[in-house]
């Protein structure tokens, strides 16, 4: 049988072995019922109901789909059916990726949200290379939090907030009563940070376009590293400014505007498009988003305070 439109008819001549009876819930006419039940008798080369004195009745054929099409329709109709998240029963990992720094400054808030809703719920959090992006499906991630300049037609996101870079430095540092000059920036001593992200390759950029570039003084791979290393060193570091104001409400930082035009950063939540419809994943989401740009926010509005306090 090919035609599964006839079910819904086959399951009501089955259950009361009427036609007029069957043609009234159907709502269609007994001589179209008549031709439904011809098209299922050869379909399923069996009578299905034969007359018995003055009413009809099951043959074996019959009674096994009597039996049988009520579990098949109703697993059909699950099919159909609209799912629903249960945080409290959900048992799914979930992969993270994003910057070290998220994973030290965002990531516990999120968790602990999630320990609440979801206690048997895990999450795996990998470090992100802003170049993956071209290969979203292959990272095998649920959520991403990065810099963007375009999306890929196979994602989702959302835009968190907008912010620029900043250089930061330690209240020792020989520039810190002083605005800072693009020639106190290529002179001085620069720390880079490799792991994760796109932090720096806007600055190179502009610099390459005037014929510069900075001293790098060391590379290192998290954003903690090098801010002790920054607190140790007369050196230099250029991030994000609200992840340097997060640094400075504890440590002995000077925060200055970058000294060359470097455009603002858009920062995402991105997710591959095989899981927008999916429940668990807009639960995960909905918790993860609102978390990450209140933190944005408000360490943004932190960082436009503290970047001309030196005056």
């Amino acid at each position: 049988m090919n035609n599964y439109k006839l079910l819904p008819p086959l399951v009501s001549i089955l259950q009361t072995l009427n036609l007029t009876e069957s043609a009234k819930q159907l709502g269609v006419t007994q001589s179209a019922m008549s031709k439904i039940l011809n098209q299922l008798r050869e379909d399923f080369h069996d009578k299905i109901i034969v007359r018995e004195s003055n009413k009809f009745i099951l043959t074996q054929k019959g009674e096994k789909l009597k039996a049988q099409l009520p579990i098949l329709m109703r697993q059909i109709d699950n099919l159909y059916a609209s799912e629903t998240m249960e945080p409290a029963l959900c048992k799914r990992t979930f992969t993270f990726a994003s910057s070290d720094y998220v994973a030290q400054a965002i990531f516990p808030a999120i968790f602990s949200n999630i320990e609440i809703e979801a206690p048997n719920v895990s999450i795996e959090y990998k470090l992100w290379y802003k170049d993956n992006i071209n290969e979203f499906a292959e990272q095998n991630v649920d959520l991403v939090t990065t810099i963007a300049d375009a999306i890929p037609d196979n994602l989702y996101g959302k835009v968190m907030a907008e912010d620029q870079l900043a250089v930061v430095f330690r209240n020792s540092h020989p520039q810190f009563d002083s605005d800072m000059t693009v020639n106190d920036y290529i002179n001085g001593r620069h720390i880079l940070i490799s792991g994760g992200g796109d932090k720096n390759s806007p600055v190179d950029h502009s610099l390459a376009i005037i014929n510069l570039k900075c001293n790098i003084f060391a590379t290192v791979p998290f954003f903690q590293a090098a801010i002790e290393l920054l607190l140790k060193t007369d050196t230099m570091l250029t991030i994000p400014l609200h992840i340097a104001a997060d640094f400075a409400q504890h440590h002995d930082l000077q925060i200055r505007p970058l000294p060359i035009d470097v455009k603002a950063q858009k920062y995402y939540l991105l997710w591959h498009a095989k899981h927008h419809q999916d429940p668990e994943h807009q639960w995960f989401r909905e918790i993860c988003f609102p978390l990450l740009q209140t933190h944005l926010d408000r360490t943004i509005k932190q960082g436009m305070k503290l970047i001309h306090t030196y005056k």
